[in-house]
């Protein structure tokens, strides 16, 4: 087998640990055994091992952010209060005010915290048309080219699936409810928030930089899976990754 041979196997075997998950229904059996080799791997561990590494890139970024404090008190994926609020909540703090703010904050990334397992499911259906030519294609870009090709397909279909998921959590942390009260107890007329719905602002800001996190992980277990034999963390992927 040829350097380039040897290339476009291993490079197509990475490729396959960067996309969240894809249904093996889809992939090409002659394809795999041309690329894999017919003797390397037998077609059930390739599938096994495509399943494994799928699930790692899916599960650790969900799980990540689902944990307390996963969004809140991570500086990279943590949630601000949208415009209005975000300017209200500034304004207010030189005087000691903006304790009502503060809370917002962090309960809005409590409800993304609380949604991000949820949507498990969403992200699942959302990659099942990948395939692999859409593998191949990735492959030969940069350590975050499946991530940014699912963040470029999927944004519109998430977003519209993810909300209602946002909406429940914001409900239940709380965080609807403190809109109601900054709304009672803060002058936003006077502070440019005049007019503005702030929960379907709200919803729809912890939506736009919930999927932001997620991807964020996703991102980051891209480049650890195509860089690091440590994050093979199963025989499978090892035998399949090695």
């Amino acid at each position: 087998m040829t350097t380039l041979q040897t290339f476009d196997r291993r490079a197509l075997l990475i490729s396959f640990s960067a996309l969240p998950l894809v249904a093996c229904e889809t992939l090409d059996p002659a394809l795999i055994e041309s690329v894999l080799g017919a003797g390397a791997l037998s077609q059930s561990e390739a599938a096994m091992g495509i399943r494994a590494a799928l699930d790692n890139g899916i599960g650790n970024a969900l799980s990540n952010l689902g944990q307390v404090n996963g969004y809140f008190s991570n500086p990279t994926v943590k949630i601000p209060l949208p415009g209005v609020l975000e300017d209200v909540r500034s304004y207010l703090a030189p005087f000691g005010a903006d304790g009502l703010l503060v809370e917002l904050e962090q309960q809005l990334n409590r409800g993304a915290e609380k949604a991000a397992p949820a949507a498990r499911n969403i992200f699942i259906d959302a990659v099942r048309g990948l395939t692999i030519q859409d593998a191949i294609n990735i492959v030969r870009g940069p350590d975050t080219a499946a991530t940014d090709y699912l963040r470029e397909r999927t944004t519109d279909s998430l977003t519209t699936l993810f909300a209602p998921i946002m909406q429940d959590a914001l409900a239940d942390t709380g965080a609807l409810r403190l809109v109601d009260d900054v709304e009672r107890q803060v002058p936003l007329g006077l502070l440019g928030g005049s007019g503005v719905d702030l929960k379907s602002d709200l919803i729809g800001h912890g939506v736009d930089y919930g999927l932001r996190g997620v991807f964020h992980f996703i991102a980051e277990e891209e480049k650890a899976i195509r860089s690091d034999p440590a994050a093979r963390t199963s025989a499978i992927l090892k035998r399949v990754f090695g």
